[in-house]
């Protein structure tokens, strides 16, 4: 489980002031580690604080966003989720099992050297990427 200390000390380091239920929101964000939508945000972070509205939840998510304290994911699912921006210290990509939903969280060094081959190759260095692959479970054979 991701440690949730850190995730304020990061967000007033960028310049965010930090209300009680930004606190917790940020905290509910920082501490999943399933990439929840808005939806399960509000109702994790609710049920720690009754007060917390929805409207509260898109507000602070917009928030730590445009901060680049988290970090969104588009997943063709209709619904946006969200993870904790933890810069390169953890930098991984996402498979996503499209008939289950779960999402699998990867690192491949050998994958990290040929993107930067392949950008040195076109004349370029990379500054920032992601990369989701879709896919469905191999049956394996018994």
């Amino acid at each position: 489980m991701r440690m949730a200390l850190d995730i304020e000390k990061i967000c007033l380091e960028r310049g965010l002031k930090m209300t009680e239920h930004r606190r917790v929101i940020a905290k509910v964000i920082a501490t999943s580690e399933d990439h929840p939508h808005v939806e399960e945000v509000y109702m994790r972070a609710n049920a720690i604080d009754p007060k917390i509205s929805l409207a509260t939840v898109y507000r602070t998510i917009n928030l730590l966003e445009s901060y680049r304290i988290i970090e969104k994911l588009e997943l063709g699912e209709g619904k946006a989720r969200y993870e904790f921006k933890e810069d390169d210290k953890e930098h991984h990509h996402h498979l996503i099992d499209i008939q289950s939903g779960k999402i699998i969280e990867f690192y491949d060094e050998e994958l990290e050297i040929l993107k930067e081959k392949i950008a040195l190759k076109l004349g370029y260095k990379i500054v920032e990427h992601r990369l989701e692959l879709f896919g469905i479970p191999i049956k394996q054979k018994e």
